[in-house]
């Protein structure tokens, strides 16, 4: 990745941070003062988030250092590696949600004062969508697996807060109704429905990052991509060329051919084999990644 594709990378997940912080600081002081089991987790959350960012910052600089003795293919695997441990992290917090709301569900619910409580959702509805908007945006511009994971994780903030607020309205409906009592029952209800709706894009940046990490066949479209080019290479060389293996490492695509020569002569000039690396690489330009082309000659 370029340098100037880095320093995007660096600014974007910067802004990401500092958004975190506003919204993990206001999500646990009005959490406490209202005493709502979701406001505390949407703030707790967002504290996370701001770590996250913190590790997913400091890991993009490390990344981008050439390689060395210590790491002679380079450090492309620890942005999967970050990645999955981001996942992870979500996961526990979600999970420990998920026993707290069924704690307070046996233990009689939770009082919370709806108002502020609603107020507040609101605001972080707002403030919520759009860093997960304005993320999104950055995210098409600036290709990346670590800013698309901080979309995913403002995505799951965003809705989040959504549900916290409409949950907010109908407890405070409630509370004006002959239902009244069970008003108390809200907080931790919502607690419930969320954990479970949330298990699933931890989850699914968990196995996403661990395919990587195993160094497991990329997604259909890509292995697409890389057949059409391979392809493509075969018809424009004199010799045989064979797809050997394809995987995505972070913000690379490591591509495996074995070149077979014409006529069973077993003699490969240096020009056919740089010809095939050229018109692969050409063939694969358009892919958002960075290109780690190994060409093996086979008799």
């Amino acid at each position: 990745m370029c340098a100037r594709t880095s320093l995007n990378e660096n600014r974007v997940l910067t802004l990401s941070a500092l958004i975190a912080s506003i919204f993990a600081g206001g999500g646990l002081i009005v959490g406490l003062l209202v005493g709502s089991l979701v406001i505390v987790f949407d703030g707790v959350y967002s504290l996370i988030s701001l770590l996250l960012t913190l590790l997913s910052l400091v890991a993009s600089r490390y990344i981008r250092k050439p390689s060395d003795q210590q790491f002679p293919f380079g450090r492309a695997l620890f942005e999967p590696a970050v990645i999955a441990i981001k996942g992870i992290v979500i996961l526990l917090v979600v999970s420990y949600s998920l026993y707290s709301a069924v704690s307070s569900l046996l233990t009689g619910g939770r009082e919370v004062d709806v108002s502020i409580a609603t107020l507040f959702g609101a605001i972080n509805v707002v403030g919520c969508g759009f860093a997960w908007w304005y993320m999104a945006k950055l995210s098409q511009r600036y290709a990346s697996g670590l800013i698309s994971a901080e979309v995913k994780q403002w995505q799951m903030d965003t809705m989040l807060s959504v549900v916290v607020t409409a949950g907010f309205i109908i407890a405070l409906a409630i509370s004006f109704s002959p239902l009244a009592p069970y008003a108390v029952y809200a907080d931790p209800l919502m607690m419930l429905a969320m954990s479970f709706y949330f298990l699933k894009v931890p989850y699914g940046m968990v196995k996403s990052a661990l395919r990587e990490i195993f160094l497991m066949a990329p997604s259909k479209e890509i292995c697409k991509k890389v057949d059409q080019g391979v392809i493509a290479a075969g018809k424009e060389s004199e010799q045989d060329i064979e797809l050997t293996g394809v995987t995505k490492v972070g913000p690379e695509l490591w591509v495996d051919i074995d070149l077979y020569p014409e006529d069973n002569s077993n003699v490969i000039l240096v020009e056919d084999i740089e010809h095939t690396r050229r018109t692969i690489e050409k063939r694969l330009s358009n892919l958002p990644l960075k290109l780690q082309i190994t060409v093996n000659v086979t008799r």
